[in-house]
């Protein structure tokens, strides 16, 4: 197999590529150093620090191995190096030097690293054949994210976005409850967030850093730019927050939208929009938007109509219900299906959405629960049999749902205009938009596609 390097780090794209058969090495069984795949999962870990520990935790509780970190701050990573599971392991800065090193001595790999570097990191795992575990957004551009199904199904391996909530049990409830006609036939649904001024700057007045510092010894500044273009070191960016700047996370509406529109995607099987219009506050191109409203229209499917989601974020709500409970009040997150025969109003990054202004009967189960979300992609990842038969938010699903989220942001940039969406020819009609499907990478990353082998 041809080494990854540098050098033949993937492009921008790999939909292009050949197709080519891949054995990873937990492939190969039991050898004297390491048990085979029934016994142990053996992972590497890119990003290790804040969101990426308690990924590294649950993960390891989750039955898996780690044999490989790495982390462009060492210092906030120290928390998960210093786990007794990492004894004698050494922290990279550079995901690329450690896939060049350690390739052999894992078989998945865990992405908990800034939006920008999600798709950047899970190709190249998955181009050498490891399964891949990575956070949500699953990316941060439309053309990202159906790579990502895209190489997921090229590959042959075990896919999940960290969307947690997709394996609690409350999801389940939802489409029960949807599918069995308790609030009759939906045709719209209301998603919202109390993101982002509460946690992070976002808004016109927000500007990247001008002023050159130096970024301390124990920050890799060229490794946490990534493909990201190069501006300089700043605490404004690291550790936190860079999720409101475009060249570096998704806003307020890649944070929570795949927690808090999950429930609308499966119960009624959205699949791709036909449009979307995105309304905002002032955008000024660096910063996303303090708040901003988005609509997408969802053509029918089978029995189902057509159906409207509204996504709503900065302090932005869709209006109280009026037969909501008195004294009740909608949450900071939420997620609201209209029926023809009443509602169910979803609480914290929507959770079960149960209805409020009928009485009903709960539903029979009909749909298999997750062991766990880390669980049940650590057990596929093994070759395990799970009782939803494939990890519930795998590529194949977080792809298509990610790219249609990411449409709203390419709406911030065409304020109040509807943008019909070609699902066949993955663009938009309006040729303007089609600049917007992805962002260029950072020269030194945006280098040759590593040769099939």
């Amino acid at each position: 197999m041809t080494k990854l390097t540098r050098r033949r780090f993937i492009a921008d794209t790999v939909a292009a590529a050949a197709t080519v058969t891949i054995v990873p090495s937990y492939c190969l069984g039991r050898t004297k150093d390491r048990p085979a795949p029934s016994d142990t999962l053996y992972f590497a870990k890119v990003g290790c620090g804040g969101m990426g520990g308690g990924d590294f935790n649950e993960v390891v509780a989750a039955g898996a191995r780690p044999s490989a970190l790495c982390d462009v701050d060492s210092k906030r990573a120290a928390g998960t190096v210093g786990h007794e599971a990492c004894k004698g392991l050494t922290l990279y800065s550079d995901f690329r030097k450690m896939f060049d090193e350690q390739a052999k001595n894992f078989d998945a790999v865990v992405v908990s690293t800034p939006d920008h570097m999600h798709a950047p990191v899970s190709l190249a795992a998955m181009q050498l054949g490891k399964h891949v575990y990575c956070q949500k957004p699953l990316a941060r551009t439309i053309r990202e994210c159906f790579e990502m199904r895209d190489a997921a199904a090229r590959y042959g391996v075990v896919t999940q976005m960290g969307n947690q909530g997709h394996s609690g049990g409350a999801l389940e409830r939802t489409i029960e409850c949807v599918h069995a006609g308790v609030i009759g036939t939906v045709r719209e649904v209301h998603v919202w967030t109390d993101r982002a001024q509460n946690w992070w700057p976002q808004g016109a007045d927000v500007r990247l850093p001008t002023a050159p510092l130096v970024a301390p010894a124990h920050i890799d500044w060229n490794a946490f730019l990534g493909v990201a273009p190069a501006v300089p070191y700043s605490d404004a960016i690291h550790p936190f927050k860079w999720r409101g700047l475009i060249d570096f996370g998704c806003g307020a509406i890649g944070d929570m939208a795949c927690h808090n529109m999950d429930p609308a995607f499966m119960a009624l099987d959205l699949g791709q929009p036909t449009s979307v219009k995105t309304t905002s506050s002032e955008f000024n191109r660096i910063s996303f938007p303090a708040w901003s409203i988005v609509e997408w229209q969802f053509p029918a499917k089978g029995d189902r109509p057509a159906v409207k989601v509204f996504w709503y974020d900065g302090g932005k709500k869709p209006e109280r219900p009026s037969d909501l409970p008195a004294g009740r009040e909608l949450d900071g997150n939420g997620c609201l299906f209209i029926g023809e025969k009443g509602k169910m109003l979803g609480g914290s990054h929507a959770g079960f959405c149960a209805p409020f202004d009928k009485d009903y009967e709960r539903p029979k189960e009909t749909l298999p629960r997750s062991e766990g979300h880390y669980k049940e992609w650590v057990m596929a990842a093994k070759g395990e049999k799970i009782r939803r038969g494939t990890t519930g938010s795998h590529f194949g699903y977080a792809g298509p749902m990610t790219a249609t989220i990411a449409m709203g942001v390419v709406g911030m940039y065409f304020p109040g205009e509807t943008l019909a969406w070609d699902g066949e020819k993955l663009e938009f009609q309006r040729a303007a938009a089609n600049q917007y499907l992805h962002r260029e990478y950072r020269k030194e990353y945006a280098l040759p596609r590593r040769a099939s082998s």
